[in-house]
C-alpha cells in the first residue's frame, strides 16, 4: 500500500484523514499513484493536477523521502521506501506571497 499524506484543503475535500493509503498497480510513479488517488477520490480530480494537460497544478509539491519530486517527469519512479509503504508522498500546498 502506498501512503498518501494531503494539504488540508484537499482533505477535506475529500472527506479523510491526514493519510490516505492506496493500492498501485505496476510501477510506483508520480503518475500511476495520482491516477490511483483519482480513480478512489473523484472529488479531487482536476485539484492536483490539470484535466486536459495532467501536469502539477502551480501551487502543489511532490515530496518522497525528504527529497522534491515536483519537478520530475510524471513516471519517475519514486522512491523504494515510499513503493513499499514504510515513507508516505507528501503533496504540499505552497505558499505564495511575500
Amino acid at each position: 500500500m502506498i501512503r498518501v499524506v494531503l494539504p488540508g484543503h484537499l482533505r477535506a475535500l475529500a472527506r479523510v484523514g491526514p493519510e490516505i493509503q492506496l493500492h498501485v498497480e505496476g510501477p510506483v510513479t508520480q503518475r500511476s499513484v495520482l491516477d490511483a488517488l483519482e480513480a478512489q477520490y473523484p472529488m479531487l480530480r482536476g485539484t492536483i493536477r490539470d484535466h486536459v494537460t495532467q501536469e502539477r497544478r502551480p501551487f502543489l509539491r511532490f515530496f518522497a523521502c525528504a527529497e522534491d519530486y515536483s519537478l520530475e517527469p510524471p513516471d519517475t519512479p519514486l522512491p523504494d521506501a515510499v513503493a513499499s509503504g514504510a515513507e508516505p508522498l507528501l503533496i504540499i500546498g505552497a505558499i505564495a506571497g511575500g
